[in-house]
């Protein structure tokens, strides 16, 4: 029989910590040093602010779940600017009608940079972390 090469596994690294967190309505996957586009919220640009609805965390070693959120846990968003998002066209037209309706729309978003994921004393911080007391609550 021939010999069957065995291929190197890859393993997943599991030393991102993530957390997974519940804003604008929706829930997010959100990661230290990574920017998102979230629904837009009411701070000026370079504001840090709170959130803590915290579903999930995954630090590497350890899987916390919420009942429904994470107790004590904390994640520290800084807004990087305001901006919009793509148009989106409605068109609407019944035939034989002569009834046509065209309307575009844009969202409002905000982009922010994920600072810090913490439970607790536990923190994973991004580099020079500046912090105003702001706190964010879902709109």
């Amino acid at each position: 029989m021939a010999d069957k090469k065995s291929s190197p596994k890859k393993e997943i690294s599991q030393a991102e910590t993530y957390a997974i967190v519940e804003t604008s309505g929706k829930q997010f996957w959100l990661q230290a040093n990574r920017y998102y586009d979230l629904n837009r919220f009411h701070a000026e640009v370079d504001d840090v602010l709170t959130i803590e609805k915290v579903l999930l965390i995954n630090d590497g070693k350890d899987l916390k779940l919420g009942k429904p959120y994470v107790k004590d846990a904390k994640v520290e968003i800084k807004v990087l600017e305001h901006r919009r998002g793509p148009k989106i066209i409605v068109y609407k037209m019944r035939p034989k009608k002569k009834t046509r309706r065209k309307n575009g729309h844009r969202q409002e978003l905000t982009r922010v940079l994920v600072q810090s994921i913490s439970v607790g004393s536990k923190t994973k911080k991004a580099k020079d972390p500046k912090t105003t007391g702001n706190k964010v609550d879902s709109d």
